[in-house]
């Protein structure tokens, strides 16, 4: 959280200290997955595993949603001891998640951009499914996936929720590559 703001939080943000916190928390992962599964899905050669990932992305996505509007129930209030509006919360770790993935707007705050101004008054768009121009849900390549994961921008550097780097084959050969 502390990333998302840009500074250190004071007092430390604590997902566990109620339950709008455990939501702020619970933003952090469910779209990141869905996005990497949405990536990862037509490079699946078997059918069987098109299949699973299919599922898989089923459920990331409900898991989403149902986060994303639970938090938009509460959008307009403030997070306290912050002073901050969940909505604003959301939209901070949105756009850290965009700034560490590094190819652009994938990820969007419980608020529709264009209707951001509008948070205070009550009267916003509600966002509850982040979707690209078509209607269809962002996705991700494997090198983005770390690079938020990792909380560095880069792929090469493990941290974040991984400190010692992620097991799996792909994710071994980005580190320590400095073209990732």
């Amino acid at each position: 959280m502390d990333k998302a703001f840009g500074h250190s939080l004071s007092p430390s943000f604590n997902p566990y200290a109620n339950s709008i916190n455990f939501l702020l928390a619970s933003y952090l992962l469910p779209y990141v997955a869905l996005t990497g599964y949405e990536g990862l899905n037509p490079h699946l050669q078997s059918p069987i595993s098109r299949r699973l990932c299919a599922g898989i992305l089923g459920v990331q996505s409900a898991q989403d949603a149902v986060i994303r509007a639970l938090l938009y129930q509460h959008a307009s209030m403030k997070v306290e001891p912050y002073g901050v509006t969940v909505a604003e919360f959301t939209s901070r770790i949105s756009e850290l998640r965009n700034e560490l993935g590094r190819t652009g707007n994938k990820d969007e705050g419980l608020v529709a951009p264009s209707s951001a101004s509008s948070v205070e008054g009550h009267h916003h768009l509600g966002n509850l499914l982040a979707e690209n121009s078509n209607a269809i849900c962002y996705k991700r390549a494997p090198r983005e996936i770390l690079r938020i994961l990792y909380g560095k921008g880069t792929a090469a550097v493990p941290g974040g929720f991984f400190p010692n780097g992620a097991n799996g084959q792909i994710a071994k050969s980005y580190l320590h590559n400095s073209d990732f």
